[in-house]
């Protein structure tokens, strides 16, 4: 069975003449979004870039919003391996807390790739819920999941308190989606990739080094 992820790595025409329009569509609706972000998935357009007439689409979308959809996921699914890229290149580390803090460390810098280096996709990722919302952060293996395993871990090593969790939760991807922000769209935009990438280290530093000062003011 294809999935958004496996589909896109045909072209949407190739697809279709395997006889799957539906998939050449979600596999169109991903291109459009990588070059355009949400903007610039349409019915339509996809439609001619698989080859098709609109209203060979829209019998297996019921509109626009239905296809966006189905580019959200897809955009879920591409962030959600970029942060799973950064956890499984980690080196060993016997020591548990520090070895939590590296995959929360991890999972952040996989956001920010992400967002740079497919700033299309990580809008469309955001995309605001449209008639059939694709799954959403929360759901079993999206990039929300896997923050919150990593908090759930920092709390059962007795890194940070219960009552810490949601502050944790949101401070952490409060930072990464801000940073994203300020690269892509804010005044860091200019930035020389050099300096571009200090600044992400700086800030991921930083990131980490509060969350060890929680963890002494949780312990004094």
């Amino acid at each position: 069975m294809f999935t958004a992820v496996n589909i896109c790595q045909m072209s949407g025409r190739n697809a279709y003449h395997h006889g799957d329009l539906r998939n050449a569509l979600i596999s169109a609706a991903a291109e459009l979004a990588e070059q355009g972000g949400p903007a610039a998935v349409t019915i339509r357009a996809a439609a001619r870039q698989v080859g098709v007439t609109p209203t060979a689409a829209y019998r297996h979308f019921a509109g626009h919003e239905a296809l966006l959809g189905a580019a959200k996921a897809y955009s879920l699914e591409q962030m959600g391996d970029a942060m799973r890229k950064r956890l499984a290149a980690l080196p060993a580390e016997p020591d548990a807390p520090r070895a939590a803090m590296a995959r929360i460390e991890a999972i952040g810098r996989g956001y920010v790739d992400f967002a740079l280096s497919q700033p299309g996709l990580f809008r469309t990722a955001f995309v605001a819920d449209v008639s059939k919302p694709a799954p959403d952060f929360r759901g079993p293996d999206g990039p929300h999941t896997m923050l919150v395993k990593g908090v759930d871990e920092l709390i059962r090593l007795g890194f940070v308190g219960e009552e810490f969790r949601i502050g944790s939760e949101v401070a952490a991807w409060s930072l990464v989606h801000g940073l994203s922000l300020l690269m892509l769209e804010g005044p860091l935009a200019r930035l020389p990739q050099q300096e571009r990438q200090a600044v992400v280290d700086q800030t991921m530093d930083a990131f980490v080094r509060s969350f060890w000062a929680v963890r002494a003011n949780f312990r004094a």
